[in-house]
């Protein structure tokens, strides 16, 4: 289901995607990521989307400039929205400079937000995007079960389907972290020590890659869960939540269990039995997801926002 022209009309949709654009060049430079992330946000929109091409054109010669784009940004939600994806464009290569910290501070000026609600969401994104792997797992004497392995990835896929259906953006984007924290629990039991450039290029490698379920998740949660916080009823965005939920239940899942015959290998599988292995556990995984639904719920309902730094550092 698309958001409706009544609660964020096409004039704004296209004044958000600008923001975006600006959000993207505040340090001087766009990367593939930030590019990727605005198309996610795009997709999520309508299906009738906008030129795009157009707005990088109007926006990078000057000819719409933010003063415009905030004046065409007629309702709350349309402002917070803009903000809080500009807050995620920044954030998007993992850190923030000192560009990008001012274009925020401008930004939410002009949008005239509450600094206080502004000021803590972009720190709770600031830090599960900068968070460290942690050491939560001591390796297993004699190697780790394999059902107490199965349990904790099984958990793990379970908490990854609620954060999807949870109506908080910070609790999509604590799902790369935590799938991340699942491979290196894996890896420690196993005797590895994984650093983080190992583990997103494992990530990478399966096919959970950067620019397909970060982006197109962050969408689908900010647009749906933004309005809907605001506007008090369900918007959408690129899909429902639960195809989100099933999403990152199946990836979870799939990603654990490849890990765990990765590293039980002795890290000797090849690049493609790896993607062998995560897409036939993804379609296992799928035929699960619906056995644990019941508990996809109960564990939404559980999870507070507020733990979930805590919940991604491991403490």
């Amino acid at each position: 289901m698309s958001i409706q022209p009544t609660i964020i009309s096409e004039q704004e949709q296209r004044s958000v995607l600008g923001i975006c654009v600006l959000a993207a060049f505040a340090d001087g430079n766009q990367n593939d990521t930030e590019r990727a992330r605005i198309q996610g946000i795009l997709n999520g929109f309508s299906h009738d989307q906008a030129d795009l091409t157009s707005i990088y054109q109007d926006v990078l010669g000057g000819k719409f400039s933010l003063d415009q784009m905030v004046a065409r940004l007629l309702n709350p939600s349309a402002r917070a929205l803009a903000y809080e994806m500009a807050v995620g464009i920044c954030n998007a290569d993992g850190s923030l400079n000192d560009s990008e910290r001012q274009f925020l501070g401008d930004l939410r000026q002009s949008l005239q937000l509450d600094a206080s609600s502004t000021e803590s969401h972009q720190q709770q994104t600031e830090a599960l995007v900068t968070q460290s792997i942690p050491v939560a797992v001591p390796p297993a004497i004699g190697g780790p079960s394999d059902a107490e392995l199965d349990r904790q990835i099984l958990n793990a896929a379970i908490l990854n389907g609620a954060l999807e259906i949870m109506p908080h953006t910070i609790a999509t984007m604590a799902i790369i972290p935590l799938q991340m924290r699942l491979v290196y629990n894996i890896g420690k039991q196993y005797g590895y020590e994984l650093g983080r450039g190992h583990i997103t290029e494992f990530l990478t490698t399966v096919g959970i890659g950067l620019t397909s379920q970060v982006f197109e998740g962050y969408a689908r949660q900010l647009v749906g869960g933004l309005t809907r916080s605001i506007a008090g009823r369900f918007l959408g965005g690129l899909a429902s939540q639960a195809t989100g939920s099933a999403v990152s239940f199946a990836t979870t899942y799939a990603l654990g269990q490849v890990a765990k015959s990765y590293y039980a290998s002795g890290r000797t599988l090849t690049t493609a039995q790896l993607k062998d292995t995560f897409a036939s556990m993804l379609q296992d995984a799928r035929s699960m997801q619906g056995r644990y639904s019941g508990q996809i719920q109960e564990q939404a309902r559980r999870v507070n926002v507020a733990d979930l730094l805590p919940l991604v550092k491991g403490s």
